[in-house]
């Protein structure tokens, strides 16, 4: 362990160690008031970070495995890697870096925090996701997603670049926003109509949004030493749901 600046330090070396037992150190370093903790040699590790309720530093050398960061809340992660499935479910606070590309089901039933992406994510990204008066979440992608983005989103904001995408390559899948009854969803170009669930309404942003935009995106510009006025030179499509309740009349009360 190192001592810096009033800071604990710890390093763990994830080799060969059985993901229970790397998480059992995690949380035990944790509980013994440490700040900062690397790990190295990360490789499809299991729950990372799961369940932690601190605010604590992550930083993962390699690519973890499935759920990582699953309940947490305050807890500040950066993977210098990719990510699987299933990050960040029902994360509460805190803050995700994923500096490579992520899974399927990024953000589940997600209530607070931010996660950034540099790369590209899997289907079903922001699923469920949900906000509470001034708690709203937020995942800002920068390359493309696949179908189902934002299905079912009760909440909060995900924001969608498309950033170096190749030639011919749609920003966004098929099936996006299906069932969404709140939050807002940004992408950076043009979504087809065929595209979008018929519970959304595609629209051009106007100058209060390409403000909001601004205030979230420089974050992530910065996190990633992006240009920001590069990234908001372009239009911006943003989707925001017909109603609260897509599907009311298929119900008896």
């Amino acid at each position: 362990r190192v001592v810096k600046g009033g800071s604990r330090m710890a390093t763990i070396d994830a080799k060969g160690v059985y993901y229970r037992q790397l998480n059992k150190q995690i949380k035990d370093l944790v509980a013994q008031g440490n700040d900062e903790i690397v790990l190295n040699n990360v490789n499809g590790h299991r729950y990372i970070g799961d369940g932690l309720d601190s605010n604590v530093k992550l930083i993962i050398n390699g690519t973890p495995g499935n759920d990582m960061a699953a309940f947490t809340n305050g807890v500040e992660i950066i993977v210098n890697g990719n990510g699987q499935d299933g990050i960040a479910n029902t994360m509460n606070d805190g803050k995700l870096v994923i500096r490579g590309h992520a899974g399927d089901a990024l953000g589940y039933s997600m209530r607070g925090g931010e996660i950034y992406v540099k790369g590209r994510v899997g289907y079903r990204v922001g699923i469920h996701m949900k906000g509470y008066k001034d708690k709203q979440p937020t995942i800002i992608v920068g390359g493309t997603a696949g179908d189902f983005f934002g299905e079912y989103m009760a909440g909060g904001r995900l924001i969608l670049l498309g950033l170096e995408r190749e030639e011919g390559k749609s920003i966004i899948g098929n099936h996006v926003a299906v069932g969404m009854h709140g939050g807002v969803i940004y992408v950076r170009g043009e979504v087809e109509a065929y595209k979008v669930g018929l519970e959304v309404e595609v629209l051009p942003i106007d100058e209060a949004d390409r403000e909001e935009l601004k205030e979230y995106l420089a974050d992530y510009c910065k996190e990633f030493d992006l240009d920001l006025s590069e990234v908001m030179n372009a239009q911006f499509s943003k989707l925001i749901p017909v109603s609260s309740r897509p599907y009311g009349n298929m119900y008896a009360y």
